[in-house]
């Protein structure tokens, strides 16, 4: 008998009647003999919801009062599956994050699980009886309910997971698993039969939607094998899995994408020991991501231009850091843009084959696609497009890689 964690997310569980067509799907795995523990998201739209009647309380709602009230979200969804399996004749409770309880630490809106009590849980299937669980919550250790960020259903699965030592965690979403790329941008893309967790955890942070790089990563930490499924049909999904237990017959894995990013560039800045310290660090002091970083020194050695990328949220907040920083610097012009993509290539199979980055660069050529900014790192590579150019940068890359047979 195997020991199986099922979340569901938003979109799975968004009215009563598909909770009811969730509850089927758990029927049939327990059915099949196996212990199940399930964790659910909101409702779809849920959240949204609760975040604007916050905002029309106060633009300045007290983030402990947010988490409690956004929390409220994933409650509605656990009681509702749990009747839901009862009617069906199935024993199944709800349990909330404090009844576990499932321990945080960290800030409100974006706390980390540290410890989930299984002894309830295992006592719960041992006995027979479902126990659905709210993800996303927790307690932190003044004995506040805490959130755990956007999307961290799944993070609570994974967590669940590891500590009743499942055989495996299955998330179901309203897609058939992770796909080459992006079907919408390109419809030829094809469903991944398994991937790494290295490489699910690039194309998660690379714009990949259908989990979150949190999620993944602390699956690939803790060993805890996931299977992506369809709420909606009955298709293998995608599994991801250690390295050892993955076979590649492709060099590159996936095409992922982000429209969100701004570049930055400091222009005649003086070359000398200390200037990317001054750049960076208020940065940090500010909790803006810096991700993709490039410096071109002039011929001289007397001046250097640094260009960088963050979060397209974070420019207006960087522009000022950086103005406070003129004088410090000296540095000649403050230039922005807010129209750019980050394109990226991911696959574990790139490490022992020649050529990857000029195919890929070939290909942009091609369509006559400027590169801006480019980074690299053993499995991926990524590169800096007009925004106006991402459909198409992804669909040639696609094609030059023959991810679409």
């Amino acid at each position: 008998m195997s020991k199986i964690v099922m979340k569901f997310g938003g979109t799975s569980v968004a009215d009563t009647d598909r909770i009811l067509h969730v509850a089927n799907i758990i029927k049939k795995k327990i059915d099949q003999n196996h212990k199940v523990a399930v964790v659910v998201s909101a409702m779809a739209g849920v959240t949204n919801d609760l975040i604007q009647k916050s905002k029309k309380i106060s633009d300045d709602f007290p983030n402990d009062e947010y988490d409690a009230l956004l929390s409220s979200g994933e409650q509605v969804t656990s009681t509702l599956l749990a009747g839901a399996l009862q009617k069906l004749g199935i024993k199944a409770r709800s349990w909330l994050g404090w009844q576990i309880p499932i321990v945080t630490e960290g800030d409100y809106k974006n706390s980390k699980i540290i410890s989930v009590n299984s002894k309830v849980l295992n006592e719960s299937m041992d006995q027979g009886i479902v126990p659905i669980i709210p993800g996303f919550q927790g307690l932190s250790e003044e004995n506040r309910i805490t959130t755990i960020g956007r999307g961290g259903s799944d993070a609570s699965a994974v967590a669940i997971a590891k500590c009743l030592e499942a055989d495996f965690c299955e998330i179901y979403t309203d897609v058939e698993g992770v796909y080459t790329t992006n079907p919408a941008i390109e419809p030829k893309a094809k469903k991944i039969e398994k991937i790494s967790y290295e490489e699910m955890l690039e194309m998660a942070t690379l714009g990949a939607k259908v989990m979150q790089s949190y999620s993944v990563q602390k699956a690939m930490i803790n060993d805890v094998e996931i299977y992506v499924k369809s709420t909606f049909s009955n298709n293998s999904g995608t599994h991801i899995a250690a390295e050892d237990k993955i076979s590649y017959d492709k060099v590159i894995t996936g095409v992922a994408y982000s429209s969100d990013d701004a570049k930055v560039t400091l222009q005649g800045v003086k070359d000398k020991p200390g200037v990317a310290s001054a750049i960076f660090k208020p940065l940090y002091e500010n909790n803006i991501v810096v991700d993709m970083i490039v410096q071109n020194i002039s011929a001289d050695n007397q001046k250097t231009d640094i260009t960088f990328t963050i979060k397209r949220d974070d420019l207006k907040k960087t522009k000022s850091v950086m103005d406070q920083l003129k004088n410090e610097l000296e540095y000649d012009h403050l230039l922005t843009d807010d129209k750019v993509s980050k394109v990226s290539i991911v696959g574990a199979g790139m490490i022992t084959h020649p050529g990857v980055a000029y195919k890929m660069f070939n290909a942009l050529s091609s369509k006559k696609i400027n590169i801006q900014v480019i980074s690299t790192s053993e499995i991926k590579i990524s590169v800096l497009v007009d925004e106006k150019n991402t459909k198409e940068a992804v669909q040639v890359i696609h094609n030059a890689f023959g991810l679409d047979k």
